[in-house]
């Protein structure tokens, strides 16, 4: 059994061709397919997350309004980039966001992806502290945001307060008992999914590996796991962790599917460079339900993993949306044993 979810990068523009024209478009059919999801049977919905651009940004009005339209998928983040954040801010909406969904939150963070302008952090007033660079800042900004999440007091008592006080140091709030254990870092390196496992987080890994050792993408995915699970283990966590992992996946059951992506068929890993280093990108999966079954069976990330996010053509809309993961879920994953 796999859990199996969407994830979108909220993409909008003016296009045509685009049936999300705008920002509100985006967010409204974010919603929308949220629920579509959860009627289908998928198990969660997660949305990424990019400034300065037209895609979405800010992530907890959304994840809240996600949680008081649904009841049972988990709704998450993929990733939210800690350069950019306030840990102490991100923990009361964090937290708020929770509660409404009823503890319900996967919430996916990273260093972030290269960014739509120069160091954009800078504008939302942080920088790197001297000796540091921008990913320590990521990991430092982490760091506070899971201490906080334990809920432990801190701060120190008003001796007169507007409301009275409970005794002993204060903790932010509202505190969400368990959320600790729902954050996941989006690893793009073995290395990094190894220091994952030693802070206590879940791995969420994408299409993308910013390193290349000269293997199939699933092949490297896989150790990658199999690193984060060893380093789990000896560092002797007292919960059980997840692995999530993300791939493009079209089932081609009807002429539009065709038309869309059926050129796609015969892709495979590509390699570039990315921030100044060479990435191993995965490919995307379209075919026949029998063909993409033979093809992902033999997928040894997903093998490993116990979550498989399913990144969505969001601009093409909800119904078109709903369909493909409604394909997978009836013609892919149950001869894959996912179902």
């Amino acid at each position: 059994m796999k859990k199996i979810g969407f994830l979108s990068f909220g993409h909008w523009s003016d296009s045509p061709h685009s049936q999300t024209r705008s920002a509100a478009d985006v967010l409204h059919q974010s919603i929308d397919l949220a629920v579509a999801a959860e009627e289908l049977g998928a198990d969660g919905a997660y949305y990424r997350v990019h400034h300065f651009a037209n895609q979405l940004a800010s992530p907890f009005p959304l994840l809240a309004a996600v949680g008081a339209k649904t009841s049972r998928i988990e709704i998450g983040t993929g990733v939210i980039d800690m350069r950019y954040e306030n840990p102490f801010y991100m923990v009361e909406d964090a937290g708020s966001a929770d509660l409404i969904a009823g503890g319900r939150l996967q919430l996916g963070v990273s260093r972030g992806s290269p960014e739509q302008v120069v160091e954009g952090y800078r504008y939302f007033g942080y920088a790197p502290a001297e000796g540091k660079d921008h990913g320590d800042m990521a990991r430092d900004h982490t760091r506070i945001f899971l201490d906080l999440l334990e809920g432990k007091g801190f701060a120190q008592p008003n001796p007169s307060p507007m409301f009275p006080n409970p005794p002993g140091l204060l903790r932010l709030e509202p505190h969400s008992e368990g959320l600790r254990q729902r954050i996941w870092w989006g690893a793009g390196t073995r290395a990094t999914a190894e220091w994952t496992a030693q802070q206590g987080m879940n791995l969420m890994s994408s299409t993308l590996l910013s390193e290349d050792t000269g293997v199939p993408f699933h092949e490297l995915q896989a150790e990658q796991i199999e690193r984060f699970r060893k380093a789990w283990s000896d560092a002797g966590h007292p919960f059980e962790p997840r692995v999530s992992v993300s791939r493009s996946i079209f089932p081609i059951v009807n002429e539009t599917d065709r038309m869309y992506f059926g050129r796609e068929g015969g892709s495979g890993d590509q390699v570039g460079y990315l921030d100044g280093g060479k990435a191993r990108f995965g490919k995307t999966y379209a075919g026949t339900p029998d063909r993409l079954i033979e093809q992902l069976a033999q997928d040894e990330a997903i093998a490993a993993a116990d979550t498989l996010l399913l990144t969505v053509p969001n601009q093409l809309g909800v119904e078109y949306n709903a369909h493909l993961m409604e394909s997978i879920l009836t013609h892919v994953a149950p001869e894959l044993g996912w179902r």
